[in-house]
C-alpha cells in the first residue's frame, strides 16, 4: 500500500503555522477521502472520534472530515507519547486529497519520530486494533532519544527584518546604509548575498534562515538587516527567534502556484510571519496603501509605524489614533507624524536620489519604509537624513533602477520580475523620456512563473512601449524550454496588437539589439535578473556613463517640459 506521506519538512524557526520551529507534513489522504462513508466512519470511531459525518467521496466536506480525523490522530499519539498538550494546525490544499499538518518541536529526533508515527496510523486505514497501534507508536515516540533543539538564533544585536513582493532589497539596502551613516557596523543579508559594512562577504541568495546566521556571525556586528523572502519562510522558517523592527513593503502577485501558495492572500499570510515575531517594544512597519500589509499590524505584538505617500490616508489616521506613528510626504518633505508632537520634516523627496526626483512612486514608498525602520530602531534623525540623501541608485543599489546615458539616449537596468515591478519600470521610462523619444524594452521572466503572469508581462510591455524584445534568463529557466516562454510572451503581446517580438538567448543580447536601434531621446530598459554585471561592463565599454542624481534631475525636468 502506498504511504500517505508526500513530504516531511523540518522548519527551524517561525513559519506559516507557528511562531517557532515546527514540523510540516504534507499528506495524501486519498484512503480517507475516497473511502465509502461507512469505512470512513469506522476509522474515525476506531481512533476515538465520536459522532462524525464524512460527507460524499471526493468532496470538500470529506476533506474537512479528513482534517478533523488527522488532527485527532496527532493529538492521540502525542498523548500516548507523554507529550500532553500539543499545538496542531491541519490545513487543506487545493487538491481535496492533500492536507498539510504542522506541529511545533523542541527536539528534532523525537519530532521526526512523531511525524513517522502519524503517517503509520494514517496508512493503517481500514486495519483492526487501531488503539493498540496508536499506543505502540506513542510508546516508540516516547522512547526516541530527543535529538537536537532548534537552531533558531537569539540575536544579541538589533535586527530589522524586511519582506514584501517588491522593494525589499532596495529598502533593506537603504536601512543598512542609514545604519552605517549612524556609525554602526552593519551586516545585511539578501537575495544578492551577505554584506558587512558594504563589502560582499558571500555571494548567493541568502534571503532565507542561513542568511540571518551568516550576518549575525560577523565579528563586531552592531546591527543586522535581513531580507526575508517567501521561499525561505516556506522551506525552512525564519532563522531568528525575534526581530526589533519588521518591514513589509507590499504584497502583489508573484511566485503563485509554488509551495502550496496559490493566491495573493495566502502569500500575504506567509510574509506576515516576520511581523508576528517582532518584539513588543519594537515596531511593525507596514504599507498603509496596501490593505493586506496594513492588516498585518493586527497580528503583531509590536507597535505599528505606517507609511503612505498620502498624508490624508485613512490608514495614517487609524494608526495615529491607536498611538502609533506614520511617515508620509507633506509639502514635498519626507515627514514623520505622531499624535503627541508636531510633524517632523526630514528632507525633501527630490533630495533622495533613489526616488529619481520624486518620479519613482515605488522608491518614494521604499524611502518612507526605510526612514520609519531606522527611526524605529532609535537611529539619529541626522543619520537618517544623511543615509537617504547619499544612497545612490547605481553605486548603492546595483540592479535596481540603474540608469545610464549613452549617445544622447537613456538605458535603464532593473530587476523588474513581476507585474508591479514592470509597472514601476514603465513609470520611470516615461518619466525620463523627452518629447519625441521612444520606449524600448527587453522583457524576460524566470521559467517557473505561471503562464497568465508571463502573458500579462508581454501585454504590459507591448502596450506601453514602442519596441519590445525578449531576453532570456538562461540561468533561471528552471527546466522550461525558451521557445515555450517566447510563445506565452508573444501571446500576451498579440492580445494588444503587437506581433513583432524578436527573442534573444540572453538579456545582454536583447539589450545590444535594442541599443543598436536606439536614437537620441529614446529610453532602452532591460528587465535584468542575471546579466547585470555584464550589461554594466558592456555599456561602459560602449562609452555609457552612470547618471548622477543631478543628471537624473535634469532628465526628469527635460521630460516634463
Amino acid at each position: 500500500m502506498a504511504t500517505s506521506l508526500v513530504e516531511l519538512r523540518v522548519l527551524d524557526g517561525a513559519n506559516l503555522y507557528f511562531s517557532r520551529a515546527a514540523v510540516k507534513l504534507t499528506l495524501d489522504v486519498s484512503s480517507i477521502v475516497d473511502a465509502p462513508a461507512p469505512a470512513a466512519k469506522a476509522y474515525a470511531q476506531a481512533i476515538g472520534l465520536g459522532t462524525t459525518r464524512p460527507g460524499r467521496i471526493g468532496s470538500g466536506f470529506r476533506q474537512r472530515f479528513a482534517i478533523r480525523v488527522t488532527g485527532h490522530v496527532v493529538r492521540r499519539i502525542a498523548r500516548e507519547a507523554g507529550i500532553g498538550r500539543i499545538g496542531v494546525r491541519v490545513r487543506p490544499e487545493n487538491d481535496v486529497r492533500r492536507l498539510v499538518v504542522a506541529f511545533p518541536w523542541a527536539h528534532e529526533a523525537r519530532a521526526r519520530a512523531l511525524g513517522a508515527a502519524i503517517v503509520e496510523v494514517l496508512d493503517a486505514f481500514g486495519a483492526e486494533d487501531l488503539s493498540e497501534l496508536i499506543a505502540a507508536v506513542g510508546e516508540r515516540v516516547r522512547d526516541e532519544p530527543p535529538g537536537n533543539p532548534p537552531p533558531t538564533l537569539r540575536p544579541k544585536v538589533p535586527v530589522v527584518a524586511v519582506t514584501g513582493t517588491n522593494g525589499k532589497t532596495t529598502t533593506s539596502r537603504m536601512i543598512a546604509h542609514i545604519g552605517r551613516a549612524a556609525g554602526l557596523h552593519v551586516g545585511w543579508s539578501s537575495t544578492d548575498g551577505v554584506y558587512f559594512d558594504g563589502e560582499l562577504v558571500k555571494y548567493g541568495d541568502f534571503s532565507g534562515p542561513s542568511g540571518a546566521g551568516q550576518v549575525l556571525s560577523q565579528p563586531g556586528i552592531q546591527l543586522a538587516v535581513t531580507e526575508t523572502a517567501r521561499g525561505g519562510i516556506l522551506r525552512r522558517g525564519i532563522g531568528v527567534a525575534y526581530n526589533d523592527v519588521s518591514v513589509v513593503t507590499n504584497v502583489t502577485a508573484d511566485h503563485l502556484g509554488l509551495g502550496g501558495i496559490d493566491t495573493v492572500d495566502q502569500l500575504a499570510e506567509v510574509k506576515a510571519v516576520i511581523t508576528q515575531i517582532t518584539r513588543p517594544r519594537g515596531w511593525c512597519v507596514v504599507n498603509g496603501d496596501d490593505p493586506r500589509t496594513f492588516a498585518m499590524r493586527l497580528g503583531s505584538p509590536a507597535k505599528c509605524w505606517v507609511f503612505s505617500r498620502d498624508p490624508d490616508s485613512p490608514s495614517i489616521r487609524t494608526v495615529l489614533d491607536e498611538g502609533g506613528r506614520a511617515t508620509t510626504v507633506l509639502d514635498g518633505f519626507v515627514t514623520v507624524l505622531d499624535q503627541s508632537r508636531d510633524p517632523e520634516p526630514l528632507l525633501k523627496v527630490v533630495d533622495v536620489p533613489m526616488t529619481l526626483s520624486g518620479l519613482s512612486h515605488y522608491n518614494v514608498e521604499n524611502t518612507l519604509a526605510a526612514a520609519s525602520a531606522a527611526l524605529g530602531l532609535g537611529l539619529p534623525r541626522a543619520a537618517v537624513v544623511e543615509g537617504l540623501s547619499t544612497f545612490a541608485p547605481n553605486e548603492n543599489n546595483p540592479g535596481r533602477m540603474n540608469m545610464y546615458s549613452l549617445r544622447d539616449f537613456t538605458v535603464v537596468i532593473d530587476l523588474a520580475h513581476n507585474e508591479a515591478g514592470l509597472e514601476a519600470l514603465i513609470e520611470i521610462m516615461n518619466g525620463v523620456r523627452p518629447e519625441g523619444g521612444r520606449l524600448m524594452l527587453a522583457l524576460g521572466s524566470p521559467g517557473d512563473r505561471a503562464d497568465d503572469m508571463v502573458a500579462t508581462l508581454g501585454a504590459m510591455g507591448a502596450r506601453a512601449t514602442d519596441r519590445v524584445a525578449i531576453g532570456h534568463k538562461t540561468d533561471y529557466l528552471r527546466g522550461r524550454p525558451p521557445a515555450e516562454l517566447e510563445a506565452v510572451f508573444r501571446e500576451g503581446a498579440a492580445s494588444v496588437g503587437v506581433d513583432d517580438v524578436p527573442a534573444y538567448p540572453t538579456e545582454l543580447e536583447a539589450a545590444q539589439a535594442l541599443v543598436a536601434e536606439a536614437r537620441a531621446g529614446d529610453v532602452v530598459a532591460v528587465m535584468s535578473l542575471q546579466d547585470r554585471a555584464s550589461l554594466d561592463a558592456w555599456l561602459r565599454s560602449e562609452g555609457a556613463t552612470v547618471d548622477t542624481p543631478e543628471t537624473l534631475k535634469s532628465k526628469v525636468e527635460r521630460a516634463q517640459h
